[in-house]
């Protein structure tokens, strides 16, 4: 069994390099809609997953979140197996949370258009600190 003065020894020699991407990896142009139907209809969707990474820009280790999205659509419909693509293009981007945040908030209005889009993302306890970050958007009147 390793002394305690060991394994310290061990451990503030302890560094490992990870492979931190840029935001230019991030793939929106995988985000595909349909037409909504029913743009006479007011609809609320609400898209969530538990499983969103992204890396922290500076030292790589992973961010674990719970993104929530609430948006009422106006012609278009967010296909969603596109937009797991995208959330998993995230995976190894080095990208601050609020950051991450708006820019996903900025690819989901350009992509759908939609009357208003809200979003939350909510990351796992990390250091003692928990993060939430909300951000929406609010199409202007016609």
């Amino acid at each position: 069994m390793a002394k305690v003065e060991n394994l310290q020894e061990e451990y503030t020699s302890l560094e490992h390099n990870y492979e931190i991407r840029v935001e230019e990896a991030i793939d929106a142009a995988c985000l595909l809609t349909f037409d909504y139907e029913y743009p006479q209809q007011e609809c609320e969707i609400l898209i969530d997953s538990d499983e969103f990474t992204a890396v922290c820009p500076w030292t790589g280790l992973p961010d674990f979140g719970t993104l929530t999205i609430r948006y009422v659509p106006d012609r278009k419909l967010l296909e969603l197996k596109s937009f797991k693509y995208y959330l998993l293009s995230y995976r190894q981007v080095g990208i601050v949370q609020e950051h991450v945040a708006n820019r996903i908030l900025g690819d989901l209005v350009a992509t759908c258009q939609p009357r208003r889009l809200a979003l939350t993302l909510d990351y796992k306890t990390r250091g003692g600190i928990h993060t939430a970050v909300e951000v929406s958007y609010h199409a202007p009147e016609m």
